[in-house]
């Protein structure tokens, strides 16, 4: 998919991961042979400045990511090397991908805690979502016919008329109601029998290029006004005393996703239904984001997954060695002493590394070498 994107774009970059380093991804210093002089050699989001930039193994980049605070927020890199002090443009969207640790998602950790990224990092993209296989007649259905087409002597347009009954049925029911009001995700299904008409990817990067440079629309009154309230009343109804499920960078995706989406129109004016489409996405994602592994919506963690899954242990754990720090005064521990610590007062950990990995990236301790935290004081 990250390819596929990349090539479609009228200008994208696509790189992996585990082979990228920081200079390769920002900006780079060379020094030429002949006159000594300093020379700049742009990066692979420089490059993809206007465009896209595909990161595919995510999770792999190591330190890597903090080169991309800066330009994912400010949309610019600077940067101040050998006497040359100067700022570039990085207006690129960052499409990524990452495989959770151990190769399998688990719910009951967030979003965070299975990709072991900060959640400086994740509060950066606009959307988040999670993809699990789960077995689906019709996608099944979709999916394994197209494979089977790419094998095949001839390339055969996938179509719901190679679907199942019951799912023939559940598209004809939605082509029948399309006149009345349907959600986004009714909207884009096929229907019965429906083939797909692609666009040739030359056509489909040409209309993207026309409508990035001639169409600049604006919200309307209604469509702010929708999002506004959804704003309000997300922030008024699931306001915790350590989170909040959106903040003002949330609020301010749902104002580009509109603009974008009356865009992918040719529209000049971003519409109510705009605005309802894009706050459906939205739900959609903290959906993912939020759910535990009961299925219960969890708004102690934020937007976009990040916090920590097992919080009561967590407070309880940093209360204790808290207690034991004015005793002792002192505010190094081992992690055998922390293990000591919450066995003696009997707070049960199921993984012990990831919650102290957890506390380190939400600055609850530090960590001073490799089995030593340092306890902060506020």
């Amino acid at each position: 998919m990250l390819q596929a994107a990349a090539a479609v774009a009228p200008r994208g970059v696509y790189v992996c991961g585990n082979t990228a380093t920081s200079s390769g991804l920002t900006v780079t210093l060379s020094k030429e042979s002949g006159s000594g002089d300093y020379s700049i050699e742009a990066g692979a989001l420089v490059l993809a400045d206007q465009g896209t930039c595909c990161i595919d193994e995510f999770d792999k980049m190591g330190q890597q990511h903090q080169a991309l605070l800066e330009a994912m927020e400010q949309q610019s890199i600077s940067i101040a090397k050998a006497g040359i002090v100067c700022n570039l443009p990085a207006r690129t969207a960052v499409l990524a991908a990452a495989n959770p640790i151990g190769g399998h998602y688990n719910k009951a950790k967030t979003v965070c805690e299975n990709l072991k990224l900060s959640g400086p990092l994740l509060s950066r993209f606009d959307l988040v979502f999670i993809l699990l296989d789960k077995p689906d007649v019709e996608l099944d259905a979709l999916l394994s016919t197209h494979v089977m087409a790419l094998h095949g002597s001839k390339h055969v347009q996938p179509s719901l008329s190679m679907l199942s009954q019951t799912g023939s049925i559940r598209a004809s029911q939605t082509c029948s109601t399309s006149s009345a009001k349907l959600p986004l995700r009714e909207k884009i299904k096929l229907a019965s029998g429906e083939k797909l008409d692609l666009l040739p990817l030359p056509l489909l990067r040409k209309y993207i290029s026309y409508a990035r440079d001639y169409v600049h629309p604006k919200l309307t009154e209604s469509a702010a006004k929708v999002i506004q309230d959804f704003y309000v009343e997300l922030r008024r109804r699931h306001h915790t005393s350590d989170s909040t499920p959106i903040t003002t960078r949330q609020l301010e995706s749902l104002v580009r996703l509109t603009e974008a989406r009356a865009k992918l129109e040719l529209r000049e004016e971003a519409t109510e239904q705009d605005a309802s489409d894009i706050i459906e996405i939205m739900k959609y994602s903290m959906v993912d984001t939020y759910s535990d592994e009961t299925g219960v919506l969890d708004f102690t963690r934020t937007q976009h997954g990040a916090g920590m899954s097992n919080r009561a242990g967590a407070k309880a754990l940093i209360n204790v060695m808290r207690r034991q720090f004015q005793v002792t005064l002192d505010d190094v521990f081992s992690v055998a002493d922390i293990k000591l610590l919450a066995q003696r007062h009997s707070i049960v950990v199921k993984d012990f590394d990831s919650l102290l990995s957890s506390l380190n990236e939400q600055g609850y301790l530090l960590m001073k070498g490799q089995s030593t935290y340092q306890l902060q004081i506020t």
